[in-house]
């Protein structure tokens, strides 16, 4: 069907381009980012958006973490609901966090535990195992006193990393690497070698997690009902450093695909990874949400969802 479009989302030009439709007709307004009011949920915006409809559907997840005059404002004026492709995302976390089929497993990777402090502190309440990969593992290492030699590390938060650990215990079962992949510099094809913990040299780097401890993930999840999934294992834009996160994508797709395994993911660089392995179209649900994904997954509060139950 053919769109129309208006030049404003607001104001004489949307009211004209509306009334200009034929019946069932469709209308794009423009981004209502060209309003200052907009991010800050400004109330005489969102009247003025508000004023061009009769109901107000919001159906981009992706956009509920954010309290702004579209996505906020106007659900509370006009009669408010959930669109379909919202309704088929919060189905999919519920069944991943919410009511979960158990044993429930979790991937978290990514470069630093700082940015993902929430979501692990939130997890290990809600998880019976969570195996952490990326960056963030060789911060839980450290604090361990184990010698991750020249790798990426937030050693000023390995008070934080033991506190998690501790939190968890008895509660929820922490997987870390047990061996890695090493190799002197991150380039594609750079010479790496597979190393047990302990035996890092000064100058290597942890780059992927080693094939054991590749073994232990998958057969925890072959033990799990349900998979949740945030985060790389590794620096896997650069190959030969996928070799751990395209092995788990694989094996979580496989199970998925064979009704074994509810296998939810999302969050930008996860999307990545899995369509690196060809496997984002097995998984039961991959959310192309970032913030909003993370911020659930935090346990916190989405504004456009909560302006919605009204």
């Amino acid at each position: 069907q053919e769109v129309a479009f208006a030049e404003d989302c607001v104001g004489e030009a949307a009211k004209a381009a509306i009334a200009a439709l034929p019946a069932s007709g469709v209308i794009l307004l423009e981004n209502t980012r060209y309003h200052a009011g907009e991010e800050k949920n400004d109330a005489e915006l969102a009247k003025e958006i508000a004023a061009l409809g009769d109901f107000y559907v919001n159906d981009a997840f992706s956009a509920a973490h954010r309290a702004h005059a579209s996505t906020e404002g106007v659900a509370h004026i006009l009669p408010a609901f959930a669109g379909k492709q919202m309704e088929r995302e919060l189905d999919a976390l519920d069944a991943a966090l919410g009511k979960p089929k158990r044993p429930v497993i979790g991937i978290v990777g990514g470069a630093k535990v700082s940015t993902k402090l929430d979501l692990l502190q939130n997890l290990i309440a809600k998880l019976d195992k969570l195996a952490i990969g990326g960056g963030m593992a060789n911060t839980f290492l450290y604090a361990q006193g184990i010698d991750i030699g020249g790798s990426l590390a937030e050693k000023d938060m390995a008070d934080t990393a033991r506190a998690i650990m501790q939190a968890a215990k008895g509660k929820c079962e922490i997987l870390l690497p047990v061996d890695v992949v090493v190799a002197g510099e991150v380039k594609p094809g750079a010479q790496s070698q597979v190393r047990p913990l302990g035996q890092i040299n000064a100058e290597e780097k942890i780059l992927d997690a080693g094939p054991q401890t590749v073994q232990r993930l998958l057969a925890a999840m072959d033990q799990s009902e349900t998979l949740i999934w945030n985060g790389p294992l590794g620096v896997f834009e650069i190959p030969p450093f996928d070799a751990a996160t395209v092995a788990a994508a694989k094996h979580a797709a496989e199970r998925a695909k064979a009704g074994k395994l509810i296998a939810v993911a999302g969050g930008g660089d996860t999307v990545a990874a899995l369509n690196h392995a060809g496997t984002a179209g097995d998984m039961t649900f991959v959310s192309t949400a970032g913030g909003a994904f993370l911020e659930w997954m935090e346990g916190k509060a989405l504004p456009g969802l909560e302006a919605l139950k009204r």
